[in-house]
């Protein structure tokens, strides 16, 4: 092959290979993105020397980005091999850009307006594991939950008095010591349950029970060992509570926590289920990439998880625009997995990755491949003077 065709080949895979240096350069910031680097081959026809060719432009998988600090909590970033799924509905693609966002229909999009793609959740808001589709926040509202259950952990002053008297909540001498729990009726109303023990005896006590002031005609009756620990009732209580405007509740109360020493009454865990209804107030990952809402009522809701892709020849990868990949049969199939299994990596909430362009080492680049232009210049404009010797001669 003449010197002017193997000049020009050097400067078409060396122009090539600048493309390539200015396209890391100018995605130096975009977040998600992995550097490529072009790499030369030797070119012979028939032992004759022909020049040079980009055999292959490859992308560095291998290295992460650094992680930038955005403070979002719908943001993520993966430290390992793995890449989000997203989804426009036709094609699904990876893409290592965590900038993600919530439309206005509750699906949060990937930072080209794609569907995240993830494990949803079931009528009872476990994950369900399998089949993967678009990530949403299923409701803006939140329906009021009635109270079902009343957890108390509570200490009975084995040193109190015994009371003789009737009881009457209006008068404290009539009872030892009280709780008060907020509960909450079908529609979302908030009731107040109050609790008053009365010691009847020796290691017995006897529980009236009055919500929103009115006294219930049910008692429970409490029996402790002589070590202080509850002996009867051996099972939780069920408590009946007639509404006018709601559903009636029925509850039921656990006293198997409760002690009797002698020390203070104490109470260190009054709870009951059930809330008011709460309209929605954020939504936000965590670093297992569970996706929950919160809502206005101080709930919170399982919504789904992200799944991460892996390949098993991730050089296979086709490029896409914006910062995406399709898999292809070199790559072979996505392997899916949650965060934090296998190579997947770990993600970190309220971070993205940013781009792992070395900007010092692609200015290195450009400079040796700038003198590479220049000298495969120099070799065509050689290749021209000797042709007009050679022509001139005759």
């Amino acid at each position: 092959m003449s010197m002017f065709n193997i000049g020009l080949s050097g400067l078409l895979s060396t122009s090539e290979a600048l493309d390539t240096v200015s396209n890391n350069i100018a995605n130096a910031a975009t977040a998600g993105y992995k550097s490529s680097t072009a790499q030369f081959a030797a070119v012979y026809s028939g032992g004759q020397a022909g020049g040079s060719e980009i055999s292959n432009v490859s992308q560095s998988f291998s290295t992460d980005g650094s992680l930038v600090e955005t403070g979002s909590d719908l943001d993520l970033a993966i430290s390992g091999s793995g890449f989000f799924v997203i989804s426009d509905g036709t094609e699904t693609a990876y893409t290592r850009a965590g900038n993600f966002t919530v439309d206005a229909n509750n699906y949060v999009l990937a930072s080209n307006g794609w569907n995240l793609q993830g494990y949803s959740v079931d009528e009872n808001g476990e994950i369900e594991v399998g089949q993967i589709s678009d990530l949403q926040v299923s409701t803006t509202t939140l329906a009021a939950e009635a109270s079902t259950e009343v957890s108390l952990v509570s200490n009975l002053n084995a040193s109190a008095s015994t009371i003789t008297d009737s009881f009457d909540p209006s008068d404290s001498s009539t009872y030892n010591y009280s709780t008060t729990t907020t509960l909450y009726d079908s529609q979302g109303a908030e009731h107040t349950l109050s609790q008053y023990y009365v010691k009847t005896a020796d290691n017995s006590w006897t529980v009236y029970y009055v919500v929103d002031g009115t006294a219930l005609s049910d008692s429970t009756d409490l029996t402790f060992s002589a070590d202080g620990l509850l002996t009867s009732p051996a099972s939780a209580v069920s408590l009946s509570i007639d509404l006018t405007s709601a559903d009636d509740l029925s509850l039921t109360i656990d006293y198997s926590d409760f002690t009797q020493y002698s020390m203070d009454f104490s109470t260190t865990t009054n709870d009951a289920d059930g809330y008011t209804a709460g309209t929605l107030s954020d939504v936000y990952f965590d670093d297992d990439g569970y996706l929950y809402a919160s809502y206005s009522n101080g709930e919170t809701l399982l919504q789904g998880q992200v799944v991460l892709a892996t390949f098993v020849n991730v050089d296979g990868l086709e490029q896409g625009d914006g910062t995406i990949w399709y898999a292809t049969t070199e790559s072979g199939n996505a392997i899916l997995s949650a965060a934090g299994s296998g190579v997947a990596g770990t993600l970190t909430t309220g971070y993205y990755e940013d781009s792992n362009v070395d900007i010092t080492a692609e200015l290195v680049d450009l400079m040796s491949l700038q003198r590479n232009y220049q000298a495969n210049s120099k070799v065509l404009s050689t290749a021209g003077e000797l042709s007009s010797v050679l022509f001139n001669s005759f």
